[in-house]
C-alpha cells in the first residue's frame, strides 16, 4: 500500500472515531414537574432563568401539565437541590423530574 492511501484511510479512521464520540455524548434532557405554573408570565419567567444557564437549550414549559422540560448540553447535570431552589426563589414547588439521554 502507498504511503498516501494509508494516511487516507487512518484519517478517516479519526474523522469516524470522531463522529461516534460526538454522538455518545449528546447530553440529557429534563422533564420536570413543577406545581404552580398558571399563566405565560410564569412560563416566562421559568425560560429566562433557564436561558441564563450556560449549557441549556429547547426550553419548553407546558402549563396544562406543569413540566419544564429543557436539554443539558454533555457533562451538565442539573441537580434536585439547585433545581428546588430555582423553582423555590421563582414562586414555584418542584416536584420531581425524569431524565433521557439525547441522541
Amino acid at each position: 500500500m502507498s504511503k498516501k492511501l494509508i494516511m487516507s484511510i487512518f484519517s478517516v479512521m479519526l474523522l469516524i472515531g470522531s463522529m461516534q464520540q460526538s454522538f455518545a455524548s449528546a447530553g440529557t434532557h429534563y422533564n420536570i414537574r413543577v406545581d404552580g405554573l398558571a399563566c405565560p408570565f410564569c412560563a416566562y419567567g421559568i425560560e429566562k432563568k433557564f436561558k441564563k444557564m450556560e449549557g441549556i437549550s429547547n426550553i419548553k414549559v407546558d402549563l396544562d401539565n406543569g413540566i419544564v422540560s429543557v436539554d443539558a448540553k454533555d457533562g451538565l447535570v442539573l441537580k434536585e437541590e439547585k433545581l428546588k431552589k430555582l423553582f423555590h426563589d421563582s414562586g414555584f414547588t418542584y416536584r420531581s423530574m425524569k431524565t433521557t439521554p439525547l441522541k
